[in-house]
């Protein structure tokens, strides 16, 4: 019998460059979901500090990583929750990473995952991980994989976490209405949350997958330059988006029978095909 988990998918509003206030509202927001039973919560991208690289008060954020990290480990311990602080950018002499870490409900990090696919914004501040395989990793929920944000727009990096027996995808995020272009927001002034409401819930039914999708939401009311896109979501196959949240700031709890995936790869033998030895494209469950 597949077991039953209830996950929390935390839309947190970043306040810009206030980490120790967001991350003491991330602490509230995870120990609410533990007292509710939870096994996994989950955070969105740049929660500690949004996304200002250009600001001198950013980089002093991202110093002081290690501070973050070592807390979450701690709160995962004390709370025997899994947590996926979304993401914490580090940096390492001249370098910035954007970094998502899975912490096991002992405290311990199982999984490590640095951004692929930078957003072009990103790319003149971050380092990608570049050439660097995906790597699906055990956890108390099963078999998981991470992505962060735009990685989400290549199904290859699903594929690679599949064929390693990934049935849980985290994707933290900071994702906004205004990522789109002035001509794309001519035609459709929420195309953005279009591609995310279409892509989610695509991948988790051509991967027979579960996705925890975990953005950035924003203030209700304020008129921010980000238009925070929200939407944050557990996507499963044959019921797509459930406890999908608005823009705003919240938490959603989401309970899902794991029996679902089991049927759905039962029904569409998406890895059984991929396992096959003549699998006709260039990866496969077999790997070297």
């Amino acid at each position: 019998m597949a077991p039953i988990y209830k996950i929390a998918v935390i839309q947190l509003y970043p306040k810009p460059l206030a980490a120790e206030a967001n991350h003491a509202k991330a602490i509230s927001f995870i120990r609410d979901a533990a007292s509710q039973g939870c096994s996994l919560a989950v955070l969105p991208e740049y929660h500690l500090s949004n996304w200002l690289p250009s600001d001198p008060g950013f980089l002093p954020i991202c110093a002081d990583y290690q501070k973050y990290l070592d807390a979450y480990c701690s709160l995962a311990k004390e709370l025997n929750i899994c947590i996926v602080p979304g993401t914490i950018v580090e940096k390492h002499e001249s370098s910035l990473l954007n970094v998502a870490y899975f912490i096991s409900d002992d405290g311990s990090i199982v999984g490590r995952y640095q951004k692929k696919n930078l957003w072009h914004p990103e790319r003149p501040h971050l380092t990608s991980s570049e050439h660097e395989p995906h790597v699906a990793f055990d956890t108390p929920l099963g078999k998981a994989g991470m992505l962060i944000c735009w990685d989400l727009a290549f199904p290859e990096a699903f594929r690679e976490l599949i064929a390693q027996g990934a049935k849980l995808i985290i994707i933290p995020t900071f994702w906004n209405l205004s990522d789109c272009s002035e001509d794309g927001l001519r035609w459709n002034q929420r195309g953005e949350a279009l591609f995310l409401e279409s892509t989610l819930v695509s991948r988790c039914f051509e991967n027979t997958c579960m996705i925890v999708f975990a953005n950035a939401g924003g203030p209700v009311g304020k008129n921010t330059t980000g238009a925070y896109a929200g939407l944050s979501q557990v996507a499963v196959p044959f019921k797509g988006a459930l406890g999908k949240l608005g823009p705003e700031e919240g938490m959603s709890i989401v309970e899902v029978d794991m029996q679902i995936l089991e049927d759905a790869e039962d029904n569409y033998k998406v890895r059984a095909d991929m396992g096959k030895e003549d699998w006709h494209y260039g990866y496969s469950l077999k790997r070297s």
